[in-house]
């Protein structure tokens, strides 16, 4: 009998269970596997097929079970084989997944078997038939008599896993029950398995594993990810730096690789969007990462999850916390040598950011947001802050140091490279940053500045689509800080060449601002103007490389037509000229900006000389007195004015003769070197103007020589008090007389040209009139409150003070000797010369620029501080200060360590202001005649110009010892050794040389000795670990302090030496960190030695010991640093220390003991009358005790007081 198809569908249909069960019965397992086949190939009543084979085949008779135990193993196979159709292969998987439950247990474990070898040997690729699967499994568990496989079906063999199955397996074991070890395992693999599969198939894989994750495991899960991504980043970078020499084992290509990143990331903010416990875990893991927390890959996420507004706030502060811990890590790291050695070194945290930059551009949409708000937030939080009277207590240029001054440095790179990579955020960074500038006006904004001058200089012609928002700032020039004008107009002026709308509205905001009522408003229209004059050049004008011009149009990608430079440009600046007039009638402030901004205008816009002095000539002609026999010679009551009891000063009178003074010398300068102009009539007036200028210049000398202080109603009996309308005048007056003397000396110095003997005799008594109005003002600040505490700014210009030095101590010419013998023959003069010096450098060091000619010019300004050092390095060198305090009466301090006070404040600011040409400053600097210079190399000349005369200084007797000049040695060193590379060994040199003296001198003044222990620490724990140094320091106090009972005669002093170096000690165990060794020494050695010799000194001499709270506040200190120490680095260093004991106060034994008898008699005596007897005993008690207490009230104050 033939059994069809047909016929057992037809069975089926019918309530005939039995008679299907016979014809089934009839079929052998080919003829049934063999009609399967077909049937699913045909794809035509497969599932009903199915359905009517399991109904004739009941699992309760064994035949029934097996038939369709084979069913199941014919049609995963067959569904896996590839030959159905996806529909066919679907219907029969779901079909068996709803009788799966009903098969017998030892069937499920046979299913289980086959998938497991299948899946082993590599026939689940289609991944059809693993959905059943997870099923089979689930009916498995469920069946408690079976204990099959112990658990571990698929884990026997891990490492048989084809790749090409793993995401279907992934899809698969979400469905399958697992305890936790299995998920662990289970996680492991398929992580594993990450390096084996195609770069493609990542992102499906690692979606799927996130969903896995729900069931548990979400740390491994999101640590193997992010550690797969940060090898693939850093096998990218060893490819950049090797090149293309191995080329067999290239890497992933770039692109590919971050946009499966970028993929990637999305899918993981997608699954933390919907399972907040993910993210916990995320930020939780990141936090507790303590080496190497972050990379490229993990920055890009943690920013595209800040997009979701409840974790914005953890994901920046965990950010900004992290990148100041990894500059001040890396910062402790280099000031170690012990912690270079110890620990690996820190990775750049702002290369990784700046990475994540880069490869934001391959369309991390999701991630630029957060790179925006990171970079603002970075800014924002540590840039400079505004400090006493607005003083800017931190920069962000390139000399940042601090960890506050790297991490806004940082923000600033971020969003400069994210404006030049990111069109659709360009709008939105610039908007912010002109906001900011609009905004902050209570604080300083130099870093914005800069950042807006980085985009301008970087991308011109793109900032030009966005010059509506520029243009929409300029409308609040009037209300801005000065400063921040001038830095805003600075960094847009490339603009201004290319686009004419911009500079047109701002020539009409500024010309509105000229006359506004807000003094800071009109200012602001005089540095505008002042810019325009400088950057908008007439034709015949000099090059910009001869005035020094710091942005020229080259930079700028795109330029106006010719027609606009030549002649419109003259047009135009005459016109502003002519704006600027109007200026010299108004306050006194707004006539300063615009005589200080004239000389660089006249040098970068030559052909406007005729013009300026013209204009200067007026202005000085109204204050000046043409009758030569006049005394004085200057209308200085015309330069005051008087609003009530208020005197205020109206014409600064000096500034406007300096001005004119260097605009004189410059355009005579020039024309004398053959750059004059081709008009000749323009020629003519020219000299004319100059002649006249000379004239009066000539004439103002010599009657300011004549006039006396009283001609200028100053004298030794005149009020200076700032309470009363005189003495402001007066002092006025004072400021105003000063100043014309210092701009006349200059004067003269430079036209006398060193062939007048007279001119220079000129100068001295200039100099003599400054300092007698000078040494009032000083006697009356003495006497009484000044008017101002700090000496006036001098108007020399650092290059004629670089100048001046040279000839007075360094110019051996002979035709020039008798000349220059003049000056040099007053002390007060060269004393005088050498502090107006400290003064520029000190301007210098605290603003980057100085008053005068080539103030604002780095180059200029750098070379005139070589020199100026070269002078005074050679002066101090060869002129030993002995010799000078021996030759010279006169009052003051001596030239010598005026000099040394040069250095050390030239030296900070040079490493301050110029790091990067540290090595071109020493190497200009001539120290020849150093004959004892030992090695080689200008560093190591320059350490042993100052090591030399320190030892002197040091050998020398007490009579001839300096201890300020010692101290500025000591301090010029410590400034020079951060220079030296510490493997050099010109660093070697210097740390030997230091030794030395710190062993083989004996000096008693404290301030050089912590001087030179803070040197020797410094550059000792630089080159190795200062274990040793302090051990030979310990052994030192001891025998010089000798036991307990020998030091009471010498005890302040060398308590203050044991105190300064328990704090020493107290800074070491901050930098070696665990470095058990220093603890142990110094708790087993130093402090109980310090404890028993307190208590000795407290016995013995009580009243004199003023050092010893001291001594103890400093022992408790370190050993509150031992604690958190021990705390972090779960090392107990207190083991080694003896535990501080209170000495508040501290009880007499004696007389304790006899008020406690006295006690006792009193009670036996007394008759108890009070129902409350203990009530009486208590104050009398207290009174006893408090007799028997000594309490200690040191001069600190930390004790508890006495009652």
């Amino acid at each position: 009998m033939k059994v069809t198809v047909d016929k057992i569908l037809s069975l089926s249909e019918s309530d005939g269970v039995d008679e299907l069960q016979k014809h089934l019965a009839l079929l052998s397992d080919d003829q049934l596997t063999t009609m399967l086949t077909n049937s699913a190939l045909k794809g035509k009543d497969t599932g009903i097929l199915i359905k009517a084979i399991f109904k004739g085949s009941p699992v309760s008779v064994s035949h029934g079970a097996n038939r369709r135990l084979l069913v199941y193993k014919h049609c995963i196979p067959l569904c896996e084989s590839g030959d159905l159709q996806t529909e066919v292969a679907s219907d029969i998987i779901g079909l068996l997944m709803l009788e799966t439950h009903s098969l017998p247990g030892h069937a499920l474990a046979t299913l289980a078997s086959l998938y497991v070898d299948a899946i082993k040997v590599g026939e689940m690729n289609s991944g059809r038939s693993l959905e059943l699967f997870p099923t089979i499994l689930t009916a498995l568990a469920a069946t408690e008599a079976l204990a099959y496989g112990k658990g571990k079906l698929l884990f026997a063999k891990p490492k048989l896993w084809d790749p090409q199955c793993v995401i279907h397996l992934t899809t698969m074991f979400r469905d399958v029950p697992l305890s936790a070890e299995e998920l662990q395992f289970l996680i492991e693999k398929i992580l594993r398995m990450f390096l084996k599969l195609d770069l493609q198939e990542i992102p499906p894989l690692i979606y799927q594993l996130l969903l896995l994750s729900a069931k548990g495991c979400k740390k491994l899960v999101l640590e193997g990810i992010i550690s797969y991504f940060k090898k693939q980043d850093q096998l990218q970078k060893e490819e950049q730096r090797n090149g293309d020499e191995d080329v067999e084992v290239q890497t992933i290509p770039q692109d590919q690789l971050r946009h499966v990143e970028g993929t990637v990331i999305l899918h993981i903010v997608f699954a933390i969007r919907l399972d907040h416990e993910l993210s916990r875990e995320f930020l939780k893991n990141l936090k507790m990462a303590h080496s190497d927390p972050l990379c490229p890959f993990s920055i890009a996420l943690l920013l595209s999850v800040a997009r979701i507004q409840r974790y914005e706030e953890q994901v920046f502060e965990f950010l900004k916390g992290t990148i100041t811990k990894n500059f001040k890590d890396d910062q402790i790291q280099h000031s170690s040598k012990f912690l270079q050695e110890l620990l690996p070194q820190c990775n750049s945290i702002s290369n990784m950011i700046l990475d994540t930059v880069k490869n934001s551009v391959f369309g991390w949409d999701h991630v630029t947001q957060g790179l925006v708000q990171l970079g603002f937030i970075l800014m924002d939080s540590f840039g400079p802050k505004a400090g006493a009277f607005g003083k800017v207590t931190e920069g962000t240029s390139s000399t940042a140091k601090t960890p506050n001054q790297l991490a806004c440095r940082l923000g600033g790179q971020v969003l400069l490279e994210s404006f030049m990579m990111h069109e659709p955020i360009r709008g939105e960074i610039l908007e912010q940053v002109l906001n900011r500038l609009v905004t902050k006006t209570a604080s300083p904004v130099t870093h914005f500045i800069d950042l807006l001058s980085s985009i301008v200089m970087s991308a011109p012609m793109i900032l030009l689509e966005s010059s509506s928002k520029v243009t929409e700032t300029f409308d609040q020039l009037s209300y801005l800080p000065l400063s921040t004008v001038q830095g805003l107009l600075k960094a847009v002026q490339p603009l201004l060449k290319v686009s004419m709308s911009m500079k047109d509205a701002l020539i009409l905001v500024l010309r509105k601002a000229m006359f506004s009522s807000n003094l800071d408003g009109r200012k602001s229209a005089v540095a505008g103007f002042l810019l325009l004059l400088k950057n908008f050049r007439i034709l015949g004008s000099l090059a910009s490389s001869q005035a020094s011009q710091a942005i020229t149009s080259s930079q700028v990608q795109a330029d106006v037509h010719s027609r606009y430079n030549t002649a419109a440009n003259e047009a135009f600046c005459l016109e502003i000229l002519s704006s600027l007039r109007r200026c010299l009638n108004q306050q006194a402030d707004v006539r300063l900006m615009l005589y200080e901004g004239f000389h660089d205008v006249l040098r970068r816009n030559s052909q406007l000389a005729s013009s300026i002095m013209q204009t200067l000539l007026s202005q000085l002609k109204r204050y000046f007195e043409p009758e030569q026999d006049l005394l004085p010679p200057l209308k200085l009551e015309s330069c005051i004015s008087a609003h009530g009891d208020q005197v205020f000063i109206q014409e600064p009178l000096a500034h406007l003769l300096c001005c004119t003074v260097h605009c004189l010398l410059w355009n005579q300068n020039i024309q004398s070197g053959g750059n004059v102009s081709d008009d000749d009539d323009d020629e003519d007036e020219e000299g004319g103007v100059q002649s006249e200028l000379h004239a009066i210049l000539k004439s103002i000398t010599k009657r300011m020589i004549k006039s006396e202080l009283e001609d200028f109603e100053l004298d030794k009996c005149a009020e200076f008090s700032t309470s009363s309308s005189v003495g402001v005048k007066n002092s006025i007056y004072a400021v105003l007389v000063m100043g014309l003397n210092e701009v006349l000396m200059e004067y003269n110095f430079i036209t006398a040209n060193y062939n007048s003997k007279n001119h220079f005799e000129d100068i001295l008594e200039l100099f003599k009139r400054y300092h007698k109005v000078s040494e009032i003002l000083k006697e009356r600040a003495g006497k009484g409150r000044p008017m101002s505490s700090k000496t006036s700014r001098s108007l020399l210009s650092l290059g004629f003070i670089s100048t001046l030095l040279t000839a007075l101590f360094r110019d051996s010419t002979q035709s020039r000797e008798e000349s220059l013998s003049v000056l040099r023959s007053s002390g007060d003069f060269l004393r005088y010369s050498v502090s107006v010096a400290l003064q520029k450098i000190q301007q210098l060091e605290e603003t980057g620029h100085t008053d005068g000619p080539e103030g604002q010019s780095p180059d200029k300004t750098f070379r005139h501080l070589c020199d100026i050092t070269s002078v005074l390095m050679w002066r101090y060198t060869n002129v030993p200060s002995t010799v000078e305090d021996a030759g010279k009466k006169e009052k003051g301090q001596s030239v010598s360590l005026l000099c040394l006070e040069g250095l050390l404040r030239v030296f900070t600011t040079v490493l301050q202001r110029y790091p990067t040409r540290m090595s071109n400053f020493l190497s200009s600097l001539d120290v020849s005649g150093e004959g004892e210079a030992e090695g080689e190399g200008s560093d190591l000349t320059e350490q042993t110009a100052f090591y030399i005369p320190l030892m002197n200084q040091l050998s020398g007797g007490e009579e001839e010892f300096n201890s300020k000049e010692a101290q500025l040695l000591v301090s010029i060193l410590s400034v020079l050794s951060r220079h030296l590379n510490p493997s050099s060994q010109q660093f070697v040199q210097m740390i030997t040389w230091t030794v030395k003296i710190c062993k083989e001198t004996n000096f008693e003044d404290i301030s050089l000795t912590k001087g030179l222990l803070s040197l020797l620490f410094n550059l000792h724990v630089l080159y190795k670990s200062p274990v040793s140094l302090l051990w030979e320091m310990c052994q030192d106090i001891h025998s010089q302090l000798g036991d307990i009972d020998q030091v009471l005669v010498q005890k302040n002093r060398n308590i203050e030496k044991i105190a300064f170096k328990v704090v020493q000690m107290k800074s070491l165990a901050m930098r070696i960190t665990y470095q058990k060794l220093s603890v142990k020494l110094s708790g087993s050695h130093l402090t109980p030695q310090c404890y028993c010799f307190i208590t000795y000194v407290q016995a013995k001499v009580l009243r004199e010991t003023k050092a010893i709270p001291n001594l103890i506040f400093n022992i408790e200190q370190y050993e509150k640093f031992l604690i958190l120490l021990s705390k972090k680095s779960k090392v107990n260093l207190m083991q080694y220390m003896k535990l501080s004991t209170s000495r508040d106060f501290r009880i007499n034994a004696a007389t304790l003991e006899a008020a406690l008898q006295e006690q006792q008699q009193d009670q036996s005596q007394q008759v108890v009358v009070s129902p409350h007897p203990e009530q009486q005993k208590v104050p009398e008690l207290w009174k006893s005790c408090s007799q028997a207490l000594e309490w200690l009230v040191p001069q600190s104050g930390r004790y508890f007081p006495a009652y």
